[in-house]
């Protein structure tokens, strides 16, 4: 079942409507403490763990910017 052009621009602004309530700083906190936690996870010796943990902090950026736009630029 394939999604037609007019369906994908109404999910499109129900997810933008929903993530311009939240504020900004959350995506950058959320990078922050991965982080944080992935330092920790490699300080006590969970090697793999803190890989993991570490590369959420991009995708966490990532929202935050993509947050940003849609509130700087209006969601349609």
């Amino acid at each position: 079942m394939a999604l037609n052009t007019a369906n994908e621009g109404e999910i499109t602004k129900k997810i933008e409507e929903q993530t311009s309530k939240l504020p900004s700083t959350i995506f950058l906190g959320a990078a922050l403490v991965s982080m944080g936690v992935s330092a920790a996870l490699k300080c006590i010796g969970n090697e793999k763990t803190a890989l993991f943990v570490g590369q959420w902090a991009a995708p966490f950026l990532l929202l935050g910017i993509y947050n940003k736009i849609v509130k700087t630029e209006g969601h349609d």
